[in-house]
């Protein structure tokens, strides 16, 4: 595995017997021998200060908060005992995105932290009764320690850090509204630039919108449904769509699946979201949060990294 280790530091032992004159000048060494007898104890002993801590390794900081190189190895081969035979990953995409993992569940708990949320000692009891009984018993669930390289330690830290993570991620997407503006539209589309030139012009020469989606859109009627802005995959569609009134269709909009003429049937300021439009509302505000988190907050990555 191609990752950089962070070079443990070992403490050295200097033991410097030099004195500085009266006139500044560094004079020779003094032994033991030289010295006056009478300052010598045959009893006394020189203790030597007590060598310097060896660092941990570490793979990043997040505000200070260390990911050490031992929890970060563990959890790459987590990932990849996880992703089996199939994974297609590059070797530098997993160290990235578990590093990113890693890193983002430390924001979120951070985050929770910093809105006050303190974990009870019971609440953390009681989930890891839940683990324990999921396992089958006690010792089923060392052994599943063991196996997936956990200590009792590192896992107590993950499950904490899981825990409040989660309590932060509910605030994100409680805040995220439940109804928004939205348009009623329905599209044809076409793969051909040609053609839907030639469509475009027969609506411009007064041919009606379903006439035209019955020929081409016989199944589906062009239908798009309800949506709100940042909901569908393609930001022209959307942008075109909420510059239209009811009634009005777009010019011909190009993008990555063809050529697509829209036609906004219904508009409304303030309609509930449907469960879909909201998942990837809250999606994108998760994601946005952690973006944020990122550019606000000193992270500090200390092996190689995709985007370096």
């Amino acid at each position: 595995m191609v990752v950089r280790r962070i070079l443990s530091l070992v403490g050295y032992l200097f033991v410097l017997i030099l004195t500085i004159s009266a006139c500044g000048e560094i004079t020779p060494e003094i032994t033991a021998t030289e010295l006056p007898s009478s300052t010598i104890s045959p009893t006394s002993t020189m203790t030597p200060p007590p060598p310097s801590p060896t660092p941990i390794p570490l793979a990043a900081t997040v505000n200070g908060e260390e990911i050490t190189l031992q929890e970060f190895e563990a959890e790459l081969s987590r990932y990849l005992s996880a992703q089996g035979e199939d994974n297609n990953l590059e070797e530098a995409e997993m160290v990235e995105i578990v590093l990113d993992d890693m890193v983002n569940q430390i924001l979120l708990a951070q985050g929770a932290e910093n809105l006050g949320f303190e974990l009870e000692p019971e609440v953390l009891n009681v989930r890891r009764d839940v683990l324990v009984e999921t396992r089958g018993g006690e010792m089923e669930f060392e052994n599943w320690l063991l196996e997936n390289g956990y200590t009792q330690q590192s896992f107590d830290k993950v499950l904490v850090s899981a825990i409040k993570g989660a309590w932060m991620r509910d605030r994100i997407l409680e805040d995220v509204p439940i109804s928004a503006e939205q348009v009623h539209a329905r599209q044809i589309l076409l793969y051909n630039s040609d053609q839907a030139d030639q469509v475009l012009s027969e609506l411009n020469s007064g041919r009606e919108f379903a006439t035209l989606l019955a020929a081409y859109e016989p199944v589906t009627q062009g239908e798009l449904g309800w949506f709100p802005k940042g909901y569908l995959p393609h930001p022209a569609i959307e942008e075109a769509a909420f510059d239209l009134q009811p009634g009005e269709y777009s010019q011909v909009i190009e993008t990555s699946v063809g050529f697509h003429i829209i036609q906004v049937m219904e508009r409304e300021s303030d309609r509930p979201l449907s469960p879909e439009a909201r998942l990837v509302w809250q999606e994108r505000a998760l994601k946005d949060w952690v973006a944020m988190q990122r550019e606000e907050s000193n992270v500090v990555i200390l092996i190689p990294h995709e985007s370096e």
